[in-house]
C-alpha cells in the first residue's frame, strides 16, 4: 500500500490502533486495484510468457532453459514491487498443471474433468422435462 493511503484504512478495537500495511481483501476495488497492479507490472511480458488472473500466475516456456530465464523475469519483477509467492501455492516446472479449471499441457489447453463431472455424470435425457433440466444444468 502507498503509505500514504495506510491511514485511509486504519480502524480502532478495544485491543488498540491498527493499520494496515498491505491492501486487505475486505475492501471493495481491492480484486481491481491488485488485477491493474498486476497487469501493470507484468505489461512486458504478458501473454509472451506469463499470464495473471488475481494472484495466479502462470509462466510457459518451450524449453525447460527458457523457462528458468523465464521464472528469474518473473521473480525480478515481484521481487522489485515487493510482491512475494507463498512456497506452498507454488509449482515450478511443470509439464502439466491445472490452471482456472483447465488442464495446460504440451498438447494444448483442455477442460479439467472434475470441473465438468456434474455434466458427462448426467443421465441421458429421454423426454422433455429431463432434458430441459440437463439444459438448466448447462
Amino acid at each position: 500500500m502507498d503509505p500514504t493511503d495506510i491511514a485511509k484504512i486504519a480502524f480502532r478495537t478495544h485491543h488498540g490502533h491498527y493499520e494496515f500495511t498491505i491492501m486487505p481483501f475486505g475492501l471493495t476495488n481491492t480484486p481491481t486495484t491488485f488485477q491493474a497492479l498486476m497487469n501493470q507490472i507484468f505489461e512486458p511480458y504478458l501473454r509472451k510468457f506469463v499470464l495473471v488472473f488475481f494472484d495466479d500466475i502462470l509462466i510457459y516456456s518451450p524449453t525447460f532453459n527458457l523457462h528458468l530465464e523465464h521464472l528469474r523475469t518473473t521473480f525480478k519483477v515481484l521481487r522489485f514491487n515487493r510482491l512475494y509467492l507463498k512456497r506452498s501455492k507454488c509449482a515450478f516446472a511443470q509439464t502439466q498443471i491445472e490452471y482456472l479449471g483447465h488442464i495446460i499441457s504440451k498438447e494444448g489447453v483442455g477442460t479439467d474433468p472434475s470441473k465438468i463431472e456434474a455434466i458427462t455424470a448426467w443421465l441421458k435425457p429421454t423426454n422433455i422435462r429431463s432434458l430441459r433440466g440437463f439444459l438448466g444444468l448447462t
